[in-house]
């Protein structure tokens, strides 16, 4: 039940100065577009077709309910990455509120959250890949090659080249990474309009009758597919020490992206299905691209739209490979993981060694796991994170009532509530087998923390031993 209160996290990263050896280089529409870059991609480029083999055409009404689950949890990390603007996000978050073990276990789910969804963000890099070529020059990479066991293959080489790729590019500087960030997000916005003015060319609606085949279950599960879509705004607060101003332009950042992405995936999704039945659509690799050929009846569009769906797929790994390293500098700060991940260059202000490590290790799932598994639970990893900052902002207001902020939940303590009742809801849509795999993931994050993070923690070493500590560092 140890705390470290929202000053000291502040205090112990420098986040209202220039930071932990980070520098703050981000402006807001930088820090919106990464906030883009990190959450449109293989959601809504490869796991719309799966979430309309749950949901049929009310795939619409399920990419709502998913926007109303993150709404209500948005409120909150705007709250908390106001209050505590550090590179920690969740887990430092759960460390001012809920006590040491709960702050280790949410950053354990970060994991899945950022690690795991890289691995799985980059499997559908891949399925774009193929598709792009194929439209170009009418080639097709053998299937050993370009998919993992299961689908057909035996390494997905494609998906271990763009995680090489995005390290390679953080490892260089923020700055770098930002600038490119940008980029990719307005061109994946344009690719995504682009889509939607093609799609509503063909759009009838008979093809959304009948419009819920397999009623309130499936729209429910179809919401917790369609969540995997959503998955990265939370990462704009992972950039609290990087970030100018980050009390003001953390949480509007925040807000600003969900309500872009919202609007630009219900209309996504209302054009493909408008465009082509829900039976031709449900789990088809590519779906957008098809979409796009069958419609303008050439490989031309569809060619265009994987090259957008890649640069987006890359833009996810980038910024959610940079979430991960910044949530393992902080808990290497608190001791709860090895040093090493605490370390930045003087060179790029950035965890090089982290970095790699981090793209090394999940670079092996990315490559022989199934898409469909490294989904659901991410899913169900991101839900109870999001579960646990909602209930934090609520300790946070008992704990700290005085604690400095640019933005409040509305309607409190309600709001958060409803936010923690919605993940619940998704999180029981993601079926026994992703729970069974959850509970097992969750004891082994909980031995780890046993033997290891309890006994390395240096708030337990105690203020004075800490601060030396953390004297040390800086100087070096």
């Amino acid at each position: 039940m140890r705390i470290k209160s929202p000053a000291q996290l502040v205090a112990d990263s420098g986040a209202d100065l220039e930071g932990h050896g980070l520098r703050r280089t981000m402006g807001l529409f930088q820090l919106v577009c990464f906030g883009v870059g990190a959450i449109v991609g293989t959601g809504i480029f490869v796991g719309l077709s799966d979430s309309v083999s749950e949901a049929g055409p009310a795939v619409v009404v399920s990419f709502v309910l998913a926007a109303i689950t993150c709404v209500f949890t948005a409120f909150s990390f705007a709250e908390l990455g106001s209050a505590i603007p550090v590179s920690g996000s969740s887990y430092s978050f759960a460390y001012a509120t809920l006590g040491e073990r709960t702050a280790f276990l949410v950053g354990w789910c970060l994991l899945l959250e950022y690690g795991v969804s890289a691995s799985a963000v980059a499997v559908g890099w891949g399925q774009y890949l193929e598709e792009l070529l194929h439209s170009l020059t009418g080639l097709t990479l053998p299937a050993a090659l370009s998919a993992p066991p299961g689908d057909g293959g035996v390494v997905n080489v494609p998906a271990v080249v763009v995680m090489v790729l995005a390290a390679l590019l953080l490892a260089r500087g923020v700055r770098e990474s930002a600038r490119a960030t940008a980029v990719m997000a307005v061109v994946k916005i344009a690719i995504l309009v682009l889509f939607c003015a093609i799609a509503f060319t063909a759009y009838t609606s008979d093809n959304l009758s009948p419009f819920s085949p397999h009623h309130l279950a499936g729209v429910t599960s179809g919401a917790s597919l369609a969540f995997f879509s959503y998955i990265g705004f939370d990462a704009i607060t992972t950039a609290g020490e990087e970030v100018k101003n980050p009390r003001r332009n953390i949480p509007l950042a925040i807000m600003i992206c969900i309500g872009v992405v919202t609007l630009l995936y219900c209309s996504v999704a209302l054009a493909a299905i408008g465009a082509m039945s829900a039976d031709d659509v449900a789990d088809r690799p590519a779906a957008l691209s098809l979409i796009v050929n069958d419609v303008t009846g050439s490989t031309l569009g569809g060619g265009v739209i994987a090259f957008g769906a890649l640069v987006a797929i890359a833009s996810v790994v980038l910024a959610v490979m940079y979430g991960q390293t910044r949530i393992l500098l902080s808990m290497s700060r608190d001791g709860l993981v090895p040093r090493v991940f605490e370390r930045v260059s003087p060179k790029t202000s950035t965890p090089v060694a982290g970095t790699w490590i981090v793209a090394a290790t999940f670079a092996v799932p990315a490559a022989v796991v199934p898409l469909d598994v490294v989904m659901n639970l991410t899913t169900i990893g991101t839900l109870a994170v999001m579960a646990v900052v909602n209930v934090a902002v609520i300790a946070l207001r008992r704990r700290y009532p005085d604690t400095e902020t640019r933005f409040r939940v509305p309607f409190h303590p309600v709001t958060p509530v409803l936010g923690v009742a919605c993940c619940l809801y998704l999180m029981w849509g993601t079926g026994r087998a992703t729970w069974l795999q959850f509970s097992v993931f969750l004891l082994a994050g909980g031995v780890l923390y046993a033997l290891y993070g309890r006994r390395n923690s240096r708030l337990a070493a105690g203020p004075h031993q800490a601060g030396t500590e953390q004297k040390r560092l800086v100087d070096a």
